[in-house]
């Protein structure tokens, strides 16, 4: 059962801003990148493809975003594989992911991580994250009594995961909006 706090905290608990990035892409661009959020979703081939047209410097970052996105079940796959060898126990009776609905709830945040961060590559912008949203998150987090080592855990797989789909230089280029992601949530 879920508090009322954290009924509360759930949908201020936005981890996405696009404030800052009026000064680097047109209104119409940051209207696809927000409309996508809202729903919760990953950009769809038509919203890659208008930002490509309204921003045609973000081609290169748009197609990994694409990749990334068709790859998502894969590698939301694979990074929980990864935080279930790392810790055995924790969807067992007991365990901190423990019921079912409780890890389901886990992984399914492991795959709006990875959307989040497609939205900043597709967007060129690494600094993708609220401050306010990412709090509220924090006092989600702490509410749920959500194990932030196994989360932590989780977004590093990700990484791992993803940028085994790229050449170096690919990797080069968005291990930044990994890396912005692990640290704030090592800042929880």
């Amino acid at each position: 059962m879920i508090s009322e706090r954290a009924k509360q905290l759930i949908p201020k608990a936005r981890i996405v801003s696009f404030a800052n990035w009026k000064g680097c892409h047109s209104e119409p661009a940051i209207q696809i990148f927000q409309q996508a959020d809202d729903r919760g979703q990953y950009l769809t081939d038509e919203d890659l493809g208008q930002i490509k047209t309204l921003s045609p410097e973000t081609s290169a970052s748009v197609e990994i975003a694409k990749l990334l996105r068709e790859k998502a079940a894969v590698i939301v796959q694979q990074a929980r594989e990864q935080v279930l060898a790392t810790y055995p126990s924790i969807t067992e009776p007991g365990g901190e992911l423990y019921p079912p609905a409780r890890a389901e709830a886990c992984w399914r945040d492991f795959w709006h991580f990875l959307r989040c961060i497609t939205y900043g590559i597709a967007g060129n912008n690494s600094a993708f994250t609220s401050q306010t949203g990412l709090e509220n998150m924090r006092l989600l987090y702490e509410e749920l009594r959500v194990p932030l080592p196994a989360m932590i855990c989780g977004l590093e797989n990700l990484k791992i995961y993803s940028l085994q789909l790229f050449t170096h230089p690919e990797q080069e280029l968005i291990t930044p909006y990994f890396d912005h992601l692990i640290n704030q949530m090592k800042q929880f």
